[in-house]
């Protein structure tokens, strides 16, 4: 699928039903922070449901868009010409900074990481084949046939490419490249919208950054340090350009020493240090004990 292919996995899918092991064995003693989720699949357009209408695309792409390039003759000096694979190509670049544009305008206070994760789940050829057959065509797409039932992964790609072939021909179908993405940016945002909603009502804030401040002002005090300390090493996510990083806040003082306050993830260490101490926060009887300690101790000083 064009450069864009690097940011996906090898065989052009993205696995989502990996799982990580938890980082504790006992969940019991430690608390953790509302994880950040994108929507799954079923929030999409399936075969027969109501999806917006496609823009009209100019006759010369109506039947290369469906052609994969096995029917193409191998004597012709471009293949690509009379197939989707030119098309797919850069359908795929518009598709992104749509994708990108729309992120950015109505999600802007997402961390740039989750921002790549949720454009990946809006782009992926999961997603894109979803929309393929939701239109029907996948019943149109010539050759290719043998790799629907060899190859189910290989298929999905197919489809996928072909969605991206048919938003490069609609842009093209315009006089102007500016013309054409403005046309179909309406209909893409229509065809992610159920992905879209659904974030926005799952994830209705971003992770405050002042949980580290709050937590301060609740249980530290003169010569009480509260460490931010790396419990594991960062997990890359291959295919998407992100890590995910493990913190989690410590306290020494008080008549304590690295008294575990809680863990938090997240897509940079600061990120991750916000959410352990949003975790420790949430911990109530923790925190009314420390701070029943701390009262204490500042009067036993006073007093002194």
């Amino acid at each position: 699928m064009g450069d864009f292919d690097r940011k996906r996995s090898h065989n052009g899918l993205v696995d989502q039903h990996h799982k990580k092991k938890p980082r504790f064995e006992n969940p019991k003693n430690h608390i953790h922070s509302q994880p950040f989720s994108i929507p799954v699949l079923q929030h999409l357009a399936t075969p027969g449901k109501s999806l917006p209408t496609p823009p009209e695309i100019d006759q010369k792409y109506a039947d290369r868009v469906f052609t994969h390039i096995s029917t193409v003759s191998t004597h012709l000096d471009n293949q690509s010409s009379v197939s989707y694979d030119d098309l797919e190509f850069i359908g795929d670049a518009y598709i992104e900074v749509i994708a990108s544009n729309l992120i950015y305008q109505r999600f802007s206070s997402l961390p740039t990481g989750r921002k790549s994760q949720l454009r990946e789940s809006l782009v992926k050829n999961e997603t894109l084949a979803r929309f393929t057959e939701g239109y029907g065509w996948d019943k149109k797409i010539k050759g290719g046939k043998q790799i629907q039932h060899d190859s189910p992964h290989a298929w999905i790609k197919i489809k996928g490419d072909v969605f991206e072939a048919f938003v490069a021909a609609a842009v093209l179908s315009h006089p102007s490249y500016t013309e054409g993405l403005v046309a179909i940016e309406p209909w893409l945002h229509a065809l992610w919208r159920p992905i879209t909603d659904a974030l926005a009502a799952s994830n209705p804030s971003t992770p405050s950054s002042q949980h580290k401040v709050e937590l301060a002002k609740k249980i530290s005090g003169k010569g009480v340090k509260i460490d931010y300390i790396d419990e594991k090493k960062p997990v890359i996510h291959k295919g998407k350009g992100v890590e995910t990083y493990y913190v989690g806040a410590y306290l020494t003082g008080w008549g304590w020493e690295n008294r575990f306050l809680g863990s938090g993830k997240g897509l940079s260490r600061k990120a991750a240090g916000q959410e352990a101490a949003a975790a420790a926060l949430a911990n109530t009887s923790l925190i009314d004990e420390i701070v029943e300690k701390k009262n204490a101790m500042t009067v036993q000083v006073k007093e002194e």
